[in-house]
């Protein structure tokens, strides 16, 4: 067994020698480790000169490359210079694509800010600007100042916005996804808590068929207290453009919806009841049809029928149909 040292042993005195000796080499690591955490990193050149001498093109592109990284510092660092790079005043086209760079970079308040700097006279030069702005707006969630852009863009024809199609997003082959202003005006007033006004938006479409079916059916949703005769008038106005376009999904859907408005007179519910029935059967829907027959009790014997077509997956034609055996080998 070793010998334990005592106090006045040389190897006891050694202890504290090097203790201190760790001591003060774990202070200077950490020293070192903070020195280097607070050296200013070495400035990448290329950087430095693009956002010295780059012009938008080489800007956007750089925005490009670092939204597909996700490099916020860089990003950053980009949209400070797009703020800087073209003080007004400037022609309307500079500011235009100064702004479409600011949406680029990821930057929707700053490419507003820049938006700001001119204000185009009634033309087409005033459209696109009220498109970029919309643009600009829509992707800061800007609701009240998108539904004044849309607005300004209508020019007091409202129903027009249908036919001016903007772009919410895009597809992975990089085609731009569309939506008709109007929709888009009603659903930022939605977003606002302005039902009312949206349904009023909604009820000015008038291109025919689906579109403005849809828009009427949603309209009688979105109104608070509209009363029932002109709710029953819409969605017959709704039923009517539906089924034009031949949309018997959307006209059963609207069917539906009346059948649930709880202000329907009992003669309203009636015909829609029988004309849910009628398009039931038409569109081959067993179980929209189940749903209305299963409220009568005189229908017993219907219901019976249709319960069975709807828990029999494997007959003739059902989702879960047998695979037929294969023919025995000779």
């Amino acid at each position: 067994m070793p010998a334990i040292p005592t106090p006045f042993s040389p190897r006891a005195r050694l202890f504290p020698i090097f203790g201190a000796a760790l001591a003060g080499l774990a202070l200077a690591c950490a020293a070192a480790a903070g020195a280097a955490a607070t050296r200013p990193a070495i400035p990448d050149p290329a950087l430095i000169s693009l956002l010295r001498d780059g012009d938008l093109n080489d800007l956007d592109a750089a925005c490009v490359s670092a939204v597909r990284r996700g490099d916020g510092p860089l990003l950053r660092q980009l949209q400070q210079r797009l703020l800087t790079i073209h003080p007004a005043p400037q022609p309307l086209a500079v500011v235009m694509a100064n702004a479409h760079s600011m949406l680029t970079c990821r930057a929707p308040s700053g490419a507003l800010q820049v938006l700001a700097r001119v204000g185009p006279a009634p033309g087409a030069e005033r459209t696109q600007w009220l498109v970029l702005q919309w643009r600009a707006a829509q992707a800061g969630l800007h609701h009240q100042l998108a539904a004044d852009a849309l607005e300004r863009l209508a020019a007091g024809n409202l129903g027009g916005l249908a036919l001016l199609e903007l772009p919410v997003g895009q597809r992975q082959d990089g085609t731009p996804i569309n939506r008709p202003a109007l929709d888009l005006l009603a659903g930022h007033l939605e977003s606002l808590g302005q039902r009312q006004r949206a349904a009023e938006v909604l009820v000015t479409s008038a291109q025919p068929g689906a579109a403005t079916a849809a828009r009427l059916a949603k309209a009688v949703a979105l109104f608070g207290a509209l009363p029932a005769p002109e709710q029953d008038r819409l969605l017959e106005l709704a039923l009517e453009q539906a089924a034009s376009s031949g949309s018997w999904g959307l006209v059963a859907e609207i069917l539906d919806q009346q059948l649930a408005l709880a202000g329907s007179t009992p003669e309203q519910v009636a015909r829609a009841t029988q004309r849910r029935l009628r398009l039931s059967a038409r569109i081959d829907d067993a179980y929209g049809e189940w749903l209305l027959q299963r409220r009568d009790p005189a229908a017993l014997s219907r219901q019976g029928d249709l319960e069975r077509q709807l828990r029999t997956p494997r007959a003739p034609g059902g989702h879960a149909a047998a695979p037929q055996s294969p023919d025995p080998q000779p």
